[in-house]
């Protein structure tokens, strides 16, 4: 097997995370070397950017910072190191400018993710980064060399230093498959199972809303949910009816806690509010106006603009005795509930839950039992819901890796 001993750094893993933590490093002088194992880099970005790039958060850096829920307080220092006014500066300094948009996220002008990818790879290129794709890493070899399988067979290096960035188990196609779970848990790094996060959930729907609903958008709609300490929260937003179950902006902001709850109670229940923009008392008031020879469903459409979507989950709900009891049809306009019973499989998930245990991992993000090895991103376990925050980690987390590498290096002379 051929042998490189390269006086280098190997970043294995060319998403944002690798990426930052190689401009890092080879803004201080050293030499760098991405491999990647798709025939090209960051598939994953791309792919989250063919609807718009939502790469952070114009929302009050308290609060921001509270979206990483229990692994806050480990994060917080490196998220304090590049948190997304940061960010959007250093976009600002490849070219690329941004906005905010009505619901705080940020957007690079133009939206799109391959232009932004474009620029960066050019800076990093000017900075000496070298990239090496079709190099699968395998692990690494007896004698401590890392093993990678290429187009032109296997080869091995030595480099100065390694930072692992491959990605958790979700969307295994663009690259992040978790094979390297197997690796790290011989040599006995800890690993929390992948868990799909970010994710849609099973309902059991009726064949009928199956058949003439899936695909159909609830917007507005307020989703409440009761957590399993019995914290009660609410968030306005979208959601969207599937041949499954449930999926959508709210119940991504959810996944952990509905995870959670089934793990432990065998199902989860949220209700949503269909009319938020009405009370409880309004919508009785509309239910109980004379209706003459109008159907039910014509009337909640006439008084309360409730038809289509809204209209059938009345009716998978309460039925054909939606109308004998006004009282009860009114609250469950208000709340009315939806039972998931399990998350969609991770290769389908946005994001992933688990991964390499913090406990693992020194204050630079090395691994305590295999110095000079360093990780960043999703293989981490954390988790964050979409919105610009995991984004915003990934690429703080390359950053600090990559600081993290350069002293350690220096620390070696």
């Amino acid at each position: 097997m051929p042998e490189y001993a390269y006086q280098s750094v190997a970043i294995i893993g060319g998403g944002p995370a690798g990426l930052m933590a190689a401009e890092i490093l080879a803004q201080n002088g050293h030499s760098v070397i991405v491999y990647e194992a798709k025939p090209s880099l960051a598939r994953k970005f791309l792919r989250a950017g063919i609807g718009g790039l939502n790469i952070t958060h114009s929302e009050d850096y308290a609060l921001f910072c509270t979206r990483y829920g229990p692994e806050q307080a480990r994060l917080q220092i490196i998220l304090d190191h590049f948190p997304p006014l940061t960010l959007r500066a250093w976009l600002e300094s490849l070219g690329v400018s941004t906005f905010a948009g009505s619901s705080g996220k940020v957007f690079p002008e133009g939206m799109k993710a391959a232009p932004l990818l474009r620029l960066w790879i050019q800076r990093l290129r000017g900075l000496g980064v070298q990239f090496r794709l079709r190099h699968r890493w395998q692990g690494w070899n007896a004698d401590g060399s890392v093993r990678f399988d290429t187009p032109n067979g296997s080869i091995k290096a030595r480099p100065r230093a390694v930072l692992l960035a491959l990605g958790g188990g979700s969307w295994p196609q663009l690259g992040s498959d978790a094979a390297w779970v197997p690796w790290l848990r011989e040599k006995s790094i800890q690993v929390t199972p992948l868990q799909s996060a970010n994710c849609g959930f099973e309902v059991a729907w009726s064949e009928h809303l199956r058949e003439r609903h899936a695909g159909a958008q609830l917007k507005p709609v307020t989703m409440r949910l009761t957590d399993q300490q019995g914290n009660t929260s609410q968030r306005r937003g979208e959601l969207i009816i599937s041949q499954y179950g449930v999926e959508g902006n709210l119940i991504y902001h959810y996944s952990r806690s509905l995870r959670e709850m089934i793990k432990t109670e065998g199902s989860a229940t949220f209700t949503l509010d269909l009319a938020p923009d009405r009370t409880e008392q309004q919508i009785l008031a509309a239910l109980r106006h004379p209706r003459g020879k109008r159907s039910l469903s014509s009337h909640l459409k006439t008084r309360l603009n409730l038809s289509g979507i809204r209209t059938a989950l009345l009716w998978e709900t309460l039925g054909k005795a939606a109308g004998d009891d006004l009282t009860r049809l009114a609250q469950q306009i208000k709340a009315l509930p939806i039972t998931v019973t399990a998350p969609r499989p991770l290769a389908e998930a946005i994001s992933t839950a688990g991964g390499v245990h913090l406990d693992e991992l020194d204050e630079r993000l090395m691994l305590k039992s295999l110095p000079g090895v360093f990780l960043a991103g999703e293989m981490l376990d954390w988790e964050a819901p979409t919105g610009g925050y995991l984004l915003t980690a990934c690429l703080a987390q390359g950053r600090w890796a990559g600081a993290g590498v350069q002293a350690w290096l220096e620390q070696q002379l």
